[in-house]
């Protein structure tokens, strides 16, 4: 029963995926074609339009064939124009349909940083290209330390994607953690958080950087499952109970605006030690959400 259930939503999100996904890559293409600014900027507000109808019909139909429970704690004062920065702690895939569900027609339209493997993705890849999402190679450290041109390659992409959101309202997501939580990457880097890994802060402070006079506000988005660390399919097959959800919106101090992380390591300095206040508060607000 289980696996039918699973499948049969599985196949209903793929229809809906088939639906809107079709027409926003004719539209991809038509904007690639055009020479005029102003229809560029239209076809954006169209493609946009298709992926948050798409979202909206995901939602729905979690709502409608899951018994998932969503507490959500959100600021009366989201404008679904403008620009925000979207910081997450991470456990699982299921973390951004929440995100998603939560954050659709409320906010800007999320772009995530993607993995560059991941735009092979059938349709799902193609669509996340025609949406403007940056795909980035997400380099270790010891890749980097022996070919510093990859950190380079990525700082690239995410200097480019900035400039691109700077044009047009959107909600740039980061997960700081830069992988989903599991008690062996806690335990392996002796995580001083109790339910966080260490955040990375080089990430942010390049957005920030780079968009940091048109940014609103920081969202920062507190997830947590009462029941267990999910997966996809305990999603579709409704073996999640509650989602609890708090976001709050936070301002950023004007001394982190225009530094530069990279070279100045008095900022930088800074700029860790406010993320870490920022996990700290993380790391208690999962307690009290918990409870």
């Amino acid at each position: 029963m289980l696996w039918l259930r699973v499948a049969s939503l599985f196949l209903l999100i793929v229809l809906n995926t088939l639906v809107h996904a079709l027409p926003l890559l004719l539209v991809a293409l038509f904007k690639a074609l055009l020479p005029f600014e102003r229809l560029r900027h239209a076809s954006n507000r169209v493609l946009t339009d298709l992926a948050e109808r798409w979202i909206a019909v995901n939602s729905g139909m979690i709502d409608r064939f899951t018994r998932t429970r969503f507490q959500v704690e959100l600021p009366a004062s989201l404008l679904p124009e403008g620009h925000y920065l979207v910081l997450a702690n991470h456990q699982s895939w299921v973390d951004i349909v929440v995100l998603q569900k939560i954050f659709n027609r409320r906010v800007p339209f999320m772009r995530f940083f993607l993995k560059r493997q991941l735009f092979w993705v059938p349709v799902l890849g193609l669509a996340w290209w025609a949406l403007d999402f940056p795909f980035m190679g997400r380099y270790s450290r010891k890749e980097i330390a022996k070919n510093p041109e990859l950190g380079r390659r990525d700082m690239e992409v995410t200097r480019r994607a900035c400039e691109k959101f700077r044009s047009i309202p959107v909600s740039v997501m980061n997960f700081v953690e830069g992988t989903r939580f599991t008690s062996e990457k806690h335990a392996g880097q002796q995580s001083p958080y109790r339910h966080l890994l260490k955040p990375k802060s080089g990430g942010v402070a390049f957005v920030i950087d780079a968009m940091g006079d048109t940014l609103r506000a920081v969202l920062d988005v507190t997830i947590v499952y009462p029941g267990g660390r999910p997966t996809m399919v305990d999603l579709l097959g409704g073996r999640i109970p509650e989602v609890r959800v708090s976001v709050r919106e936070r301002a950023i101090p004007e001394e982190l605006i225009g530094g530069s992380y990279q070279e100045d390591r008095a900022y930088r300095a800074r700029f860790q030690q406010w993320m870490n206040g920022l996990w700290d508060a993380k790391d208690t607000e999962i307690e009290r959400l918990k409870a």
